[in-house]
């Protein structure tokens, strides 16, 4: 998506009008999780505009042709032919969305494994319409909840929370590793512009960390609201790694004291 040198220069947390969700849902082996949850978002699609972006990671089960065959939805299946990792389906969508996204749009990352509420993303776009940048759904604030997640899980996003909390100085984030969160297409343009291909360089589960740490350069608004995660509707293994995803936000902490900030304003 391209803006005018106006539009580039524009300040976080201008009131935004009614646009389209691009909901970017990065997908490996999800093939009996995305009907359930294309069905809610086709649901939530009644009352909003609603285009869902499923990013199918190099799958070797049925995930494109399960998001292929929901009606009543606008669904973009964009494949990876080999697994590149979360980080880069992350990407994948954020650029695919940029490329036609309009101003007014908002960009909404979340989960395919129908963990996640899609029925949040009216939430969302109501905090980016009041001005905020960044939303993410938090398990940490009042009202939010992660109590069927398994105990590894709860302890790994609990005390990364603490950490990048005490390290990161980031305004209005508590729930740093949530994968569900809304973003100004305006905001995501900009970064972009900026870091090109470096915009997501994790492939694992500290991507969501770390595109935090560049948009902070924006000086982004950043609010949350309340995750009820369901955790008991996963079907199938978790993905994540527990000391591979330790040793991803540790690196990427070292990562980020030694990077210099950019040498202009974004």
């Amino acid at each position: 998506m391209a803006v005018d040198e106006q539009e580039a220069l524009s300040t976080p947390g201008s009131i935004l009008t009614r646009g389209r969700a691009h909901v970017v849902l990065p997908a490996y082996n999800e093939a009996a999780a995305l009907p359930p949850l294309l069905h809610r978002l086709a649901d939530v699609a009644r009352t909003e505009e609603i285009t869902a972006w499923v990013i199918d990671d190099g799958s070797t089960d049925r995930t494109a042709e399960a998001a292929e065959r929901v009606a009543g939805l606008d669904v973009r299946v964009v494949r990876h032919p080999v697994n590149l990792g979360l980080g880069q389906a992350v990407q994948t969508g954020l650029r695919s969305v940029l490329a036609e996204a309009e101003e007014d749009d908002l960009v909404v990352v979340m989960d395919a494994d129908d963990t996640h509420d899609p029925a949040l993303i009216t939430a969302l776009r109501g905090e980016i319409a009041a001005g905020a940048d960044v939303v993410i759904c938090s398990r940490f604030v009042a009202g939010g909840d992660d109590a069927t997640a398994p105990a590894f899980r709860r302890l790994l996003s609990r005390g990364a929370a603490v950490l990048f909390r005490r390290m990161l100085k980031l305004d209005g984030v508590r729930d740093f590793t949530s994968g569900f969160r809304a973003y100004r297409v305006s905001l995501l343009d900009r970064a972009a512009g900026h870091w090109g291909e470096r915009l997501v360089e994790e492939r694992g589960f500290a991507c969501m960390v770390e595109l935090l740490l560049k948009l902070r350069h924006c000086h982004p608004v950043i609010t949350e609201v309340p995750l009820h995660l369901r955790y008991d509707r996963k079907r199938g293994p978790s993905k994540l790694k527990l000391r591979r995803t330790i040793a991803q936000y540790l690196k990427l902490l070292v990562r980020d004291r030694l990077a210099p900030a950019p040498y202009r304003p974004l």
